[in-house]
Order: C-alpha cells, then structure tokens, then sequence
C-alpha cells in the first residue's frame, strides 16, 4: 500500500559526465516514490537509468539547485540529502544507505570472502536490526537453505541473485533499489526472479525502484513506468526522466 507522503522525492536534479568534448547530461525533472510503490526506470542502454539508480541510492553525488528529500519518520528521516552533499557528510549518508535501502545488482554484489550466510546477515548486523525470525522466512522462502556454508564463487548465478534479494530485504528497508536484476537470466528466471521481488517487497511494505530495459516483464508486474526523453548531437546525448509525465 502506498502513501501520500513519498519517501524518496527528487526535482531538477542531474549528472553530467564527460569524455573529452563528448558530454553525457542526465537531467532528473521530476521523481517520487512513496512507500510501497513499484517504479521502472526504463530506456535503452546509455540513457541514464542505471545512473539514477546510482544516485537513488546515494551512491553518486547529483549536482544542481534541486532538491533530494528523503522522509522517512519512523526512522526520524527529513532531511534534504543535497544539503548532505554540499557539506560533506559522509558519516550521515552511510547511516542513510544503511537504513534506508537495499541493493540488488545485476550480477554480484555479494562479498567473496564471506559465506552465502555471512553475506545475508550483514545488513541486519550493519544496521543493527536483528530479526532472526525474519532471515529465516527469507531464506525458507527463496530456497537458499542449503547454500548457508557456501561462498558466492560456489553457486549459480540464479542462486547468488536469490541470495542478493535475501540480503537486501534482511534488514525491512524502506526503499528497495535494483540495477537490471534480471538482464543476465533467462526469459523464466526473470519472470521467477521478478516474481519474488515483487512479492517480497510487498509483503514489506517496500518500495521497489528498478531499472530495466524489459517492457513486457515489468508491464506484467504492474510497474509505474518512467522512461527518458532523449535528445543527441554530436557534443553529447541528454536524457530526462520525469516521474509526473505520463
């Protein structure tokens, strides 16, 4: 269920990265996500999605005179992040990915050197919210049982990405973030790997943001769809997405 109040609300905000006189401009218009809602950043490769979903989670620093709320209050979060930004607050947007979200990327993601049953606790260790209850359920249900004592290098790709999803829902986040979860699976892993984030963040009550490039499998799951207007010239491409279009 979602609320009227967004946990994640960005407004003319962007990233311009350079290679030589080439420029790529991504320019974020207009984004909300409120709690419990499932966003699909679409557009072909090259058109910023997997950028945003890098400053989604705080993992790359957006430039302009926008603003990048995030309100959370049953955590105490209502903070501009653009503020944290300028300042430097590095210590403040650690808490924030610790608290706030959970990561599943493409392919990896997980600590070589740590067991499948060391990596999933780590979030719920790192963010001290100790549900053994609740890791047990994930790991029951995503069928990981058997892979505890394993490390990442010793299991299928399918089997890390199950366990990438146990990991990034251990600890209940608000906002749950994926890069392309499904774009190295075949056509039913997908749709099974779609299936279980979808279903997991919704018996969470989490918000799911994920890039894909995949119309018809995020259409099936019921995605808001927010896709780039693209424009290029030889200088460079610019790329807009803009939430409030439809």
């Amino acid at each position: 269920m979602t609320t009227d109040r967004p946990i994640i609300a960005l407004r003319e905000l962007g990233l311009v990265r350079r290679d030589g006189n080439w420029a790529f401009t991504l320019y974020v218009r207009d984004l909300q996500v409120a709690r419990g809602q499932r966003i699909a950043l679409t557009g072909p490769n090259g058109s910023g999605k997997s950028t945003l979903i890098e400053i989604l989670a705080l993992s790359l620093a957006p430039i302009g005179d926008g603003r990048f709320r995030l309100s959370a209050p049953d955590l105490g979060i209502d903070l501009d992040v653009m503020e944290l930004w300028r300042d430097g607050a590095e210590a403040a947007l650690t808490r924030l990915r610790r608290d706030l979200f959970g990561y599943v990327q493409q392919v990896g993601g997980l600590l070589g050197f740590l067991t499948i049953g060391q990596n999933i606790a780590l979030t719920q260790r790192l963010s001290r919210r100790r549900d053994g209850r609740w890791l047990a359920e994930l790991v029951q249900r995503l069928g990981i049982g058997d892979l505890l004592d394993r490390y990442p290098d010793q299991v299928s790709v399918g089997q890390r990405q199950r366990a990438t999803i146990v990991r990034a829902l251990a600890h209940r986040p608000p906002v749950l973030l994926a890069d392309e979860p499904t774009a190295s699976l075949d056509a039913s892993s997908a749709q099974w790997v779609m299936s279980l984030l979808v279903e997991e963040a919704e018996r969470s009550g989490t918000a799911l943001v994920l890039a894909s490039h995949d119309h018809d499998l995020i259409g099936r799951f019921g995605f808001q769809e927010v896709g780039p207007l693209l424009q290029a010239n030889r200088s460079g491409q610019f790329s807009v997405f803009d939430g409030s279009r439809r």
